[in-house]
């Protein structure tokens, strides 16, 4: 079991047993974040940066329709290419997105693994906290 998931694992254990989820003394949340992610191509004019935006174009009303989703957010890099997606939801309403298989995101990736250009796609869950 690699490091990341043991988290997950963590992280879902405290979302079930408490209101304010904390994962260790002083390191509370109240949002989680599910995050897509690829490399995409400055071939051709950057088409697989353009098919990649239209996918999200496409999926955009799903992601803002969830239950609990506090922002959806996309985040470009120019310089090492990165492509990602970050649907944030609340602590609270995390745990039915993720028994739904953070839907629509199983559609997504592999629409998003077949744009041409596009390498390295992955998902990661995070925590999030406004301090």
């Amino acid at each position: 079991m690699c490091i990341r998931d043991r988290y997950q694992r963590r992280v879902r254990g405290l979302l079930r047993n408490q209101t304010m989820p904390e994962i260790c003394e002083g390191v509370s949340f109240d949002v989680v974040a599910r995050e897509w992610r690829c490399k995409w191509s400055g071939d051709e004019d950057k088409a697989s940066l353009v098919a990649c935006q239209k996918l999200v174009d496409e999926n955009l009303a799903a992601l803002k329709e969830l239950a609990g989703v506090q922002s959806v957010q996309r985040v470009v890099c120019g310089g090492c290419l990165d492509f990602k997606i970050v649907t944030a939801i609340s602590a609270e309403h995390f745990g039915a997105w993720e028994t739904a298989e953070f839907a629509p995101e199983k559609s997504f990736l592999e629409h998003l693994s077949a744009i041409k250009g596009v390498e390295a796609v992955e998902t990661q869950t995070y925590t999030l906290m406004t301090l």
